[in-house]
């Protein structure tokens, strides 16, 4: 078992110990070489969509595909179980910060060969999400390409018009970040009571700490990691910062709903009902946010001292199992979902992602009919101002899980953010340690 270590946090816990209790399963790889297992996870509107272009694949292929398709909450540990069990499905979503150890303990088969060969437009593929899933042995970015991107996930912000109208207040400009000030500015306007009953019922903004911390730590001038991925740098004043003023944003501003006003009805549920004035908008929300009662549009991150916006781009990956019977057909399966234009126009279509190819997203654009109108936001934030969460680039993801485990004495102006700083950043080189350190072992034990 020491080379399958790699294994490690909630999700690699859970498959261990479900490991022996599988039987009732069934085996996730097909031992058909004439049928392609095909695992992901998602919504039921995700699965008829990814079952539409499936479709599409298998008439003008005639290959069979089986699909297997999970919930969000349980695809990882479905999937660990699978590894560990020898029986990982032909072709199967993953995240990027898994990249570097499912290719390490022989899990990813390498698809540069079939890219090479194939007349599927790969090259129009956005080349940052091709690069979250290059691996030479030492660093992501670089060498054979072993997953393709399913999307790229722009985590951009937005604003409810509708509000801004009612409560008179100016616009954010679509190309000019606000500064900190500003913003504040704007969350203050938006903040009230609209229908007089003396209870407040709007607010400016509404943070959700795990997604959008890494647009105001990098856009002050922070980060998380040195440049060499080896340091944890949260114990400095930049983050410091940007951590306090989330914070103040709700216990010193009151532009967020409070502890007790988020207990019967968090903030997207208030987003959902037109009660909060600036919000993140995700591609894969766009289906559910057309149904609002009121209009939406998209604006950069507001901008720490750098003067600079900065947000995250998600991705998932879509990897073929190096024990896979039809590598070839498994691959062929990969690159058609993402980038054949048919498959591209089933899936962005839906609302599911961005289109995932430069010239589909450029025509794509230009379509102001429908939510969001500046849909060129997203493409600037690939293009331009969007950083990967860095846990892609370690072995592990865990350190950066240390970071969010203990924080809500902090965010609830109960802890001084300082001192939780100082405290945390040891801890996560710990975890980040032995990351680098189990690398190292897994490396000389699948070289054997």
């Amino acid at each position: 078992m020491r080379r399958r270590r790699f294994l490690t946090g909630a999700a690699g816990a859970a498959a261990a110990a479900a490991a022996g209790v599988t039987a009732g399963c069934g085996n996730l790889h097909s031992s058909d070489p004439d049928v392609l297992t095909f695992m992901f996870r998602g919504s039921t509107e995700e699965r008829d969509v990814f079952s539409r272009a499936v479709a599409v694949f298998e008439e003008r292929t005639g290959y069979e595909v089986q699909i297997i398709s999970t919930s969000a909450d349980q695809y990882a540990t479905k999937l660990q179980t699978a590894i560990l069990g020898n029986s990982v499905p032909d072709v199967f979503y993953l995240e990027p910060p898994r990249t570097m150890a499912y290719v390490t303990n022989g899990v990813l088969a390498d698809l540069t060969p079939y890219v090479e060969a194939t007349d599927l437009p790969v090259d129009d593929i956005w080349t940052a999400g091709l690069d979250l899933y290059r691996f030479d042995g030492e660093q992501i970015g670089k060498g054979p390409l072993y997953a393709m991107p399913k999307d790229l996930g722009p985590f951009s912000f937005g604003y409810n018009k509708t509000l801004f109208e009612e409560m008179g207040v100016e616009p954010p400009d679509p190309d000019v970040p606000l500064d900190w000030d500003e913003f504040l500015e704007r969350c203050q306007a938006l903040t009230g009571d609209r229908d007089g009953d003396g209870a407040t019922d709007a607010w400016g903004t509404s943070v959700n700490i795990g997604a959008e911390i890494h647009s105001y730590v990098w856009s002050n001038g922070g980060d998380w990691l040195s440049e060499d991925a080896r340091t944890i740098t949260i114990d400095t004043p930049e983050f410091a910062e940007a951590l306090q003023y989330i914070v103040d944003l709700r216990e010193v501003h009151g532009v967020t709903p409070s502890i007790n006003e988020t207990e019967g009805m968090d903030g997207y549920q208030r987003w959902l009902r037109g009660q909060i004035g600036f919000f993140p908008v995700a591609p894969w929300d766009l289906t559910l946010y057309r149904t609002l009662d009121f209009e939406f549009d998209l604006c950069p991150y507001p901008a720490g001292r750098t003067g600079v916006s900065a947000t995250n781009i998600g991705s998932l990956g879509i990897g073929v199992s190096a024990k896979s019977l039809r590598p070839d057909r498994a691959a062929e399966l990969a690159m058609f979902l993402a980038c054949d234009p048919e498959a591209q126009a089933i899936i962005v279509g839906e609302g599911q992602t961005i289109p995932n190819t430069r010239s589909h997203a450029a025509e794509w654009v230009k379509d102001t009919s429908i939510e969001p109108r500046n849909k060129q936001e997203y493409l600037d934030i690939v293009e331009d101002y969007g950083h990967f969460v860095p846990n892609a680039l370690t072995y592990t993801p865990e350190w950066m899980d240390a970071f969010f485990t203990n924080i809500q004495p902090v965010l609830e102006a109960r802890a001084d953010v300082g001192e939780y700083l100082a405290a945390t950043q040891p801890v996560m080189q710990d975890f980040l340690d032995s990351a680098r350190e189990q690398f190292r072992i897994d490396q000389e034990a699948n070289a054997r």
